[in-house]
């Protein structure tokens, strides 16, 4: 019998701390699962079928939208930390013990926030695209968005072709094919995310560019961390920087890549988190 594929997955919905969360969840039902939290105005429609398929392949992938966001009720917080507390109220309500968290972006900064706080709650962390709090250049994201957005609407291109992959003409392709990989779900898709969502997020990130370092050395788990080698929303060194300060944590840096670097690398990537993850 196939796999499920990510593309076909239907959406669930789960009531936990008076939220109503969307979700999709796929892939062999034994282990550790494998709980992703996405990037800023993200929604289930934006994970990288390349990269669930495959970690779905061997561990069982539960993709989220946090509070407020596509098919999830509520309002979207303006913070980072109370991204993190509803994650976790999902979590537990879907009945997990411990779970491996993969993060990209913004999700990553959740993920962070959720190993500091439920240290226990978390087996193994994959960081991507993302950085620590107070990180080099963080604080620039709504400005780089806002501008990629105006680009993407005078070319008719989506803004994610200019905030994830590099200009260059690998970049360029790499992106389109990555923005038609987002386009293969053709039916129970999710809804969109709001302006009024959007901004609450940047704010949330901005805050987190702001809030104080935090000491990573407490980071037991292992870790792995990746990133394009020219991410312009989240630099790339504060991927080094993560690095650096967790404990035995393992880079990994694509060539010729941006914030999407993972998507670009997405065999690379899934082959080099397989092997973490067992």
């Amino acid at each position: 019998m196939a796999a499920e594929l990510f593309k076909d997955t239907p959406n669930r919905y789960l009531e936990a701390g008076g939220v109503r969360f969307a979700y999709r969840d796929l892939g062999p039902r034994t282990g550790t699962p494998v709980v992703m939290l996405n990037h800023l105005g993200a929604t289930l429609d934006n994970f990288d079928p390349r990269v669930v398929d495959g970690l779905a392949s061997q561990h069982r992938v539960v993709a989220l939208d946090n509070r407020g966001v596509g098919g999830s009720s509520g309002s979207v917080p303006r913070d980072i930390a109370a991204m993190a507390r509803d994650a976790v109220a999902f979590i537990r309500a879907m009945g997990f013990q411990q779970v491996d968290l993969l993060g990209f972006s913004m999700g990553g900064f959740v993920a962070q926030q959720i190993v500091l706080s439920e240290p226990a709650l978390v087996r193994r962390l994959i960081l991507t695209g993302t950085g620590p709090a107070g990180g080099v250049g963080i604080d620039k994201v709504t400005g780089i968005s806002v501008r990629a957005m105006i680009k993407g609407a005078l070319t008719s291109n989506d803004p994610k072709l200019y905030l994830f992959f590099t200009k260059t003409a690998n970049g360029r392709r790499a992106g389109h094919e990555f923005l038609a990989r987002l386009k293969e779900r053709t039916a129970d898709r999710d809804k969109p995310i709001t302006l009024a969502a959007f901004g609450r997020q940047l704010t949330a990130i901005k805050r987190w560019a702001r809030q104080a370092r935090q000491d990573l050395s407490v980071i037991t788990q292992p870790t792995f961390v990746a990133n394009g080698d020219d991410d312009r929303m989240v630099p790339t060194e504060n991927s080094r920087d993560l690095a650096r300060r967790i404990a035995g944590a393992k880079l990994a840096i694509y060539a010729d890549a941006g914030h999407g670097g993972i998507f670009q690398y997405h065999r690379p990537f899934v082959l080099a988190a397989l092997e973490f993850l067992r």
